[in-house]
């Protein structure tokens, strides 16, 4: 590593990295320095990426502030058990308590013990790990935390919404019409994603991974197919990567346009609602001529992806020119209305200060004054070599996550009119090397709702395990924060602001 200063870099700074670990670095620590990483991580001395487990390890990845390169660290659990980083990072609770669920270890000194992908259902406990017998429970016999105080009445809401939805719990503390406390309880569309990445070919583990979350399925297959390449050190054709690169902006666009009409929607403005709704259509149609399919799922895999079709640039181009300019109206149209202002402004506020804390991504982070942005902090092609801005706000509420997402939109927009425009030419996909003994990869790239990681261990050209991190897992717990101090009516309109991800969450 290079030269770094503060204690959580002192720690890893002599330490020899793990042979055939790319692109990052990866370091096997014992009990005493994961405890030590845990505390300088609750200092703030670097961003949680990920936490995941396996049969004999848990794996932490994390930015180092500071540093350039993000790094890995890993511990050797003892008998079942490994030292809590959630003790002093809250940011790792909820993936340690999935850990615990799926693997039976038993973070030391965890704050919070209850279960949360297991929720009685399974008939064994640590599927994952060493898979003794449970007796089946009752699944809403959960223990949601007390609050006290004069006047307080409980709401539940979910797990089944109106809607089509996917399942969640939310349970409100209210004082009158006032969310005094929100808690959540997910995990309802758990669908043993760890097990089904495990042991698999490469192919398979592919599909699995583009339907972790549908509305994401580009970013996942993209970083899945990154991390794949960096264990095999690899590079897909340049135009492979211009044409991923085109496929996670058209997906970014169609995600946009459908929130940015759902919140109006919720804050009753249809009008906008009904427009956005069109944008987003015209966006997956003219995916579906591009690429074959309107989500663009499985285009991308590992060594390139899917060619476009022979008028895929001035399909794109059409589009583009459809839903410019009637979409800067409809801006317009939601900047002038007081009535919607009135609903957007001020509410559902998240400071900095959390998702700091938290390494919240997307738009929960960026409304927030969080300056991150997995393309150009961790840049990679086509990106790395792409001018965009990236739009920060510092007010925290709806609006400004609203208007994050519209900033994002024009980018994406110039981005995709640069790429169609000088499309290069060749083969799109190339044949992996073969490759035998153990390689590990990592990649991460940036969603609509912010950013994916995956990481992959291949052995004898097989992935013996892929983990995969949604953004979702460090912005949920900020809408506890975001609802409190505001009315119970107000929720949809936070929920849709964030729109995380309960399928990409609950693995």
């Amino acid at each position: 590593m290079t030269a770094m200063s503060g204690r959580l870099a002192a720690l890893l700074a002599d330490r020899p990295a793990v042979a055939g670990h790319h692109p990052w670095p990866r370091y096997e620590i014992d009990h005493d320095t994961w405890l030590a990483v845990g505390q300088a991580l609750g200092e703030g001395e670097g961003d949680l990426l990920g936490l995941w487990g396996e049969k004999d390890n848990v794996h932490l990845a994390l930015r180092i502030h500071g540093q350039a390169r993000p790094c890995v660290v890993s511990v050797r659990v003892k008998i079942a058990d490994f030292p809590s980083i959630g003790r002093f990072h809250a940011p790792a609770i909820r993936l340690e308590r999935a850990v615990r669920d799926l693997y039976g270890f038993a973070p030391l000194g965890m704050l919070d013990r209850r279960p949360w992908l297991d929720h009685g259902a399974w008939g064994v406990r640590a599927p994952l790990g060493s898979r003794p017998p449970a007796a089946r429970r009752d699944p809403a016999a959960y223990d949601f935390l007390p609050v006290i105080g004069e006047g307080l009445h409980q709401i539940p809401v979910g797990p089944v919404h109106a809607g089509i939805i996917e399942p969640g719990h939310f349970r409100f503390h209210a004082n009158g019409e006032i969310v005094a406390r929100l808690e959540e309880r997910l995990g309802y569309v758990h669908k043993g994603v760890d097990s089904l990445l495990t042991d698999v070919d490469l192919d398979r583990a592919g599909r699995v991974v583009a339907r972790i979350s549908g509305d994401s399925t580009v970013a996942y297959s993209f970083a899945y197919a990154r991390a794949v390449e960096a264990a095999l050190q690899f590079s897909p054709p340049p135009r492979a990567q211009v044409l991923r690169g085109v496929m996670a902006e058209l997906e970014r666009m169609a995600n946009h346009f459908g929130d940015i009409g759902a919140i109006c929607n919720d804050a009753a403005f249809s009008l906008i609602h009904a427009h956005c709704g069109i944008f987003r259509e015209r966006v997956l149609a003219a995916s579906e001529r591009a690429f074959g399919h309107r989500l663009m799922m499985d285009r991308i895999v590992p060594g390139g992806c899917e060619d476009a079709s022979p008028g895929a640039a001035r399909s794109i181009q059409a589009m583009l020119d459809e839903v410019e300019k009637p979409f800067a109206e409809i801006v317009r149209l939601y900047d002038d209305t007081p009535s919607l202002q009135d609903r957007t402004c001020n509410t559902g506020v998240v400071g900095r200060a959390l998702v700091e804390q938290w390494a919240a991504g997307g738009h929960v982070g960026r409304a927030s004054g969080r300056n991150f942005d997995t393309r150009r902090d961790f840049p990679y092609p086509p990106y790395e070599t792409a001018a965009f801005d990236v739009p920060v706000l510092e007010a925290g509420d709806v609006d400004a996550r609203v208007w994050v997402r519209i900033r994002e939109i024009g980018e994406s927009i110039r981005l995709l009119k640069g790429w169609i425009a000088d499309l290069p030419g060749g083969p799109t996909r190339a044949e992996l090397p073969p490759r035998e003994g153990v390689s590990e990869g990592i990649a991460m790239t940036e969603a609509f709702r912010g950013d994916v990681l995956v990481w992959v261990r291949i052995v004898d050209g097989r992935i013996a395990r892929c983990h995969a991190r949604d953004a979702s897992w460090f912005q949920w717990p900020l809408l506890e924060a975001a609802i409190e101090g505001n009315i119970v009516a107000d929720f949809p309109l936070c929920n849709k602001s964030f729109n995380c991800s309960y399928s990409g969450h609950d693995l």
